[in-house]
């Protein structure tokens, strides 16, 4: 089965990967910006996310794989590659195993190494909502609010809910299969893949996933990698400040 996305403009392919618990949906509006330059937007779903499958199989090379076979799909080669912290991680390890399918590559706030698991308290939030005794999204909210106090957060979280039929609400991911693998997330990208083409990690100013001392890694794995920051900005850091971002990216595309 095939991933979901959706599809923006005509022209050069470019694909976005969202982060954990994200969708294709967190990026339509920057999508849609980058359509306006003349890219074909690639906003996928990536697999227990969105529309897209779920399965209990969970890590990034079957990822990978999963990204392959929808360019494979899709008849894309030479395109542009863009990924958001576990779709960061996706990118990195797509890239690295087809270097020649990529043209340029994007890392928004993510590095190669390994990250200690988090999101704990998310995931028994997320599992705490009982689907057969809510009837609202406001019963949905109460819940994850007392284990998720930051109301971005919950507002990011909240977008997974839909009606899977009248009167009964799911959330789109696969909360017990990413909650069960949630150590998948952090691995890090294996010690030999490099990928040389023209590479931007983008981190948050005040995010902490990319430090200083990450850059000798970064140039280990991508020799060809530029590493910049979004000011005003930590780990959302394209929704947190989309302007900068925007042209952040663009002036590495135009380059």
């Amino acid at each position: 089965m095939s991933l979901h996305s959706q599809i923006i403009g005509e022209g050069t392919p470019f694909i976005i990967l969202h982060g954990l618990l994200g969708m294709s949906d967190n990026w339509r509006t920057l999508g849609r910006k980058f359509s306006e330059l003349g890219y074909q937007m690639h906003l996928v779903d990536q697999r227990n996310h969105g529309r897209s499958l779920h399965s209990d199989e969970f890590n990034y090379s079957v990822m990978a794989e999963d990204l392959k076979d929808y360019c494979d799909e899709h008849g894309m080669d030479g395109f542009i590659l863009m990924g958001h912290s576990m779709g960061g991680k996706t990118a990195m390890q797509f890239a690295t195993t087809y270097p020649e399918m990529v043209r340029k590559l994007f890392v928004a706030d993510i590095g190669p190494k390994a990250y200690p698991q988090h999101h704990q308290d998310i995931f028994k939030a997320l599992l705490l909502v009982d689907f057969s005794k809510v009837s609202s999204r406001g019963d949905v909210e109460e819940v994850l609010s007392e284990y998720v106090p930051e109301a971005g957060v919950g507002q990011f979280l909240m977008k997974n809910l839909y009606w899977k039929e009248k009167g009964v609400l799911a959330f789109r991911a696969n909360v017990k299969v990413l909650s069960d693998k949630n150590e998948e997330v952090g691995k890090p990208l294996d010690e030999e893949m490099t990928y040389d083409g023209p590479t931007l990690f983008l981190g948050g100013e005040n995010s902490g996933y990319i430090e200083p001392m990450d850059e000798l890694l970064i140039h280990k794995h991508f020799p060809n990698a530029r590493i910049d920051w979004v000011s005003n900005a930590g780990h959302w850091l394209h929704s947190e400040n989309p302007t900068e971002y925007f042209e952040k990216v663009v002036t590495f595309l135009n380059e």
